[in-house]
C-alpha cells in the first residue's frame, strides 16, 4: 500500500493560486506526501467530465492512492463532503456523483460523510472546501488516519448519471462524452460493447457523417484525415490527424456517434 500518494483533480485552472494553496495545506499537514496533479484544466462545474476523467487514471496508481477530486459546484449547499473507501485506494470531495465512477473501478465498499471536523482547517469558508476540508482530510488520511475517524457510514450517496450505448441489431448508438485538449472525441461506446458482434468491420459515423472503419492508430491515414478509433479509455473516439474533430465535426459533449456491422465499405 502507498498511503503517502495523493492525485489532485479541480477545475481550477492554473492562473490563480487555489491548487497551489491547496498542497500548501497537505504539505503543512504531512511534508512527506507525494503529489500529483491529474489535471487542473477540467471545463468549469462539468462534473460529468470531471468524473469520467478521474475514472480513466485510477488504474495506473499504486494501491493506497488517495484520489482528490474537487469540481464542485454546489459548494456551500447542503451538499455534503464525503470520503469513499475503495479496496485500491480512497476518494475524497463532495457528494455530486464525482468521485463514483473511478470508485467503482476501485471496487467501491462504503462512503463516509466528512463530519469531523477536527481534521478541517479552522474557519471553513463556504467557497473553498477544497482548501479548508477535502486538502486537510486528504493530508491527514496520507499520515495513517483512519476512515473511521472521519464520519459515519452513509446509506446513499449522489451518482452522476453516465449516459449508455444503446444496441439495435448490428447497430450501436452511442454519443461524445467528453473532448480532450486536442480536439478528440471521446464517446460512451467501449470496445467491449463491439466484441460481441461477428468478425466483420465495424464503420463509424458522427452526427450522420460517415467517418468509416476503426483504425488501428492516428498515423494511418493522412494529415488532416478524421478517424475512429479506440482510443485510451477503452472506448471508440473520433480524431482528425493533427486536427481537431471537435472543430471539424462542430461536435462536443451529446454528438451522437454509431457504429454500424457491415462485412464492406458501401
Amino acid at each position: 500500500m502507498f498511503p503517502g500518494l495523493i492525485t489532485l483533480l479541480t477545475d481550477f485552472g492554473l492562473d490563480d493560486a487555489y491548487v497551489g494553496i491547496m498542497k500548501g495545506v497537505m504539505l503543512r499537514i504531512n511534508p512527506a506526501v507525494r503529489l500529483v496533479d491529474l489535471t487542473h484544466a477540467v471545463p468549469p462545474e462539468q462534473v460529468l467530465a470531471a468524473a469520467l476523467i478521474l475514472r480513466s487514471a485510477v488504474a495506473f496508481f499504486p494501491e493506497g492512492t488517495i484520489h482528490v477530486a474537487v469540481v464542485d459546484p454546489g459548494v456551500g449547499s447542503a451538499r455534503r463532503a464525503i470520503l469513499i473507501e475503495a479496496d485500491r485506494g480512497t476518494l475524497v470531495g463532495p457528494d455530486n456523483g464525482v468521485l463514483c465512477p473511478a470508485a467503482a473501478l476501485m471496487g467501491r465498499r462504503k462512503a463516509r460523510w466528512l463530519a469531523n471536523e477536527k481534521f478541517f482547517l479552522r474557519g471553513v469558508s463556504q467557497s473553498f472546501h477544497g482548501r479548508d476540508i477535502f486538502a486537510p482530510v486528504a493530508a491527514h488520511l496520507s499520515r495513517g488516519v483512519t476512515p473511521e475517524e472521519f464520519g459515519p457510514v452513509l446509506d446513499s450517496i449522489v451518482e452522476v448519471d453516465i449516459p449508455a450505448p444503446r444496441r439495435f441489431g448490428s447497430t450501436v448508438v452511442g454519443e461524445v462524452v467528453h473532448v480532450d485538449r486536442f480536439g478528440n472525441l471521446v464517446t460512451n461506446i467501449t470496445g467491449d460493447a463491439l466484441a460481441c458482434f461477428p468478425a466483420q468491420q465495424l464503420w463509424v459515423s458522427i452526427s450522420g457523417t460517415r467517418i468509416g472503419a476503426l483504425r488501428a492508430a492516428y498515423s494511418v491515414v493522412a494529415e488532416g484525415a478524421a478517424l475512429a478509433l479506440l482510443g485510451s479509455w477503452g472506448t471508440v473516439e473520433v480524431a482528425v490527424r493533427n486536427g481537431s474533430a471537435a472543430k471539424m465535426f462542430a461536435a462536443g459533449p451529446g454528438t451522437p456517434v454509431t457504429v454500424v456491422v457491415e462485412s464492406r465499405e458501401t
